[in-house]
């Protein structure tokens, strides 16, 4: 994934507080957890500050730590400055430290093991291979030492015994990434394990599928932004935003698309992290054909090939969100005759194999339709199709909940689904 320059550009102060606010809103860390730190060019080192509220954390929070020990800004220093400062000693190709205490990682820190990264697709390139460090008293210079081994080591995500996370990264979009990822890995792995049995993707089977994805597309010779392609870019932009805040989608994988006109459309960029999105990434499509200088999305010939057949889609989103990823990582049929609202608007869930979406695209557009928006592709995502993105994006969250529903009902007792008849009911009822 790549950090946009508009992003880039910003003083590490400024990218810190818009980080920690993400951590903090998406309830992957606490009013008192957690820190952040970036360290530029002359060597300062710029941190969150000790005992400071996570939540309310702006740019003049932060305090830059200079290469002689002193520091500038309105507070202290985090407390855990040590192993910050230990892993930039170790790796200089580190240039952003995230640490903090999401509630799935910390799952696996005290039962002491490491989460498979590997239930994912793209987990593999995001995260790599992650290490494990031994408890050491919190803020101590044992505890820099034991975590700098590690990154020594060629790990940039790590699991802390009996404390959380820290994950590095080349910048701090590129850490964020990591940090998104991993903890989302904790959380289906977790999930998952309540329903099935996790199925791993291996090396091979990645660089199978990999090697699938077809070339660029060709270039357009002119390109034009009429008022309606405009309003539908500020559109995709607003729903992968509000996917994003709602835990339905991850800065390393989420593809939205719109149908403009006829068979031409719109649809996300490969390679820049979804919380960094903005307008002007978004790519047009037209009589097959790619906005020039942009890279859209690897899946493009499948949404191309989904408008293509079913006219009456005008709307595609691929995801990832923990519960569906939950059945996807297992294999485990997901049913969503849960309540009247799940089985009206999904209908059945198929699942088709990791890799269809290069492997077999007709495979694809003969499962979706109208009338069953949705499938899962295993270890890889949700995909969902509807008449408009606001359909499409409550169609996603209304299959999240089912499945959510699902994973929480199997530690109470069995699921007892719709039955026929109550479904030829609602058959009769609503889908006239």
């Amino acid at each position: 994934m790549n950090q946009s320059l508009d992003v880039l550009l910003q003083h590490p102060a400024k990218q810190i507080a818009i980080t920690i606010a993400r951590i903090y809103g998406r309830g992957l860390t606490t009013t008192s957890g957690g820190n952040i730190s970036i360290i530029d060019d002359d060597r300062n080192i710029w941190i969150t500050p000790s005992g400071i509220d996570k939540g309310s954390l702006t740019e003049k929070d932060i305090i830059c730590v200079k290469p002689d020990g002193t520091f500038a800004g309105m507070h202290k220093p985090s407390s855990e400055f040590p192993f910050h400062k230990a892993i930039y000693q170790a790796r200089k190709d580190i240039k952003a430290i995230i640490h903090a205490h999401p509630p799935a990682l910390v799952s696996y820190s005290i039962v002491r093991q490491i989460p498979k990264a590997s239930i994912v697709s793209q987990a593999r390139q995001v995260c790599g291979h992650i290490g494990y460090a031994e408890y050491e008293l919190p803020g101590s210079e044992a505890l820099g030492k034991e975590i700098a081994d590690e990154f020594n080591k060629g790990y940039s995500s790590v699991i802390m015994e009996n404390h959380g996370t820290v994950v590095g990264g080349s910048d701090l979009s590129d850490c964020f990434q990591r940090f998104e990822t991993l903890e989302f890995c904790a959380r289906t792995g977790i999930y998952g394990s309540q329903i099935g049995q996790l199925n791993e993707l291996s090396d091979e089977l990645i660089d199978e599928v990999n090697a699938m994805i077809p070339a660029d597309m060709p270039d357009q010779e002119h390109v034009e932004y009429s008022s309606d392609e405009r309003k539908l870019r500020d559109e995709i932009y607003s729903i992968v935003k509000r996917a994003c805040q709602h835990g339905l989608m991850i800065s390393s994988y989420g593809t939205v698309s719109a149908r403009w006109k006829g068979d031409d459309f719109l649809i996300t960029p490969y390679g820049i992290s979804r919380w960094d999105l903005q307008v002007k990434d978004i790519v047009q499509i037209k009589n097959g054909h790619k906005e020039p200088g942009k890279v859209p999305s690897r899946s493009v010939y499948l949404h191309q090939e989904i408008y293509k057949k079913h006219p009456e889609i005008n709307t595609i989103i691929l995801t990832q969100s923990p519960y569906l990823m939950s059945f996807a990582s297992t294999g485990v049929n997901i049913n969503v005759r849960t309540i009247p609202e799940s089985w009206i608007f999904l209908k059945d869930i198929h699942q088709l194999e990791f890799g269809v979406q290069y492997k077999n695209i007709e495979e694809i557009t003969k499962r979706i339709s109208p009338e069953k928006p949705a499938v899962l592709i295993k270890n890889d995502c949700v995909l969902i199709a509807g008449k408009g993105l606001l359909q499409t994006f409550d169609y996603l969250e209304v299959a999240e909940f089912s499945a959510r529903s699902l994973v929480m009902s199997s530690a109470i007792g069995s699921f007892v689904p719709i039955s026929e008849e109550q479904t030829e009911e609602l058959r009769k009822a609503f889908l006239k």
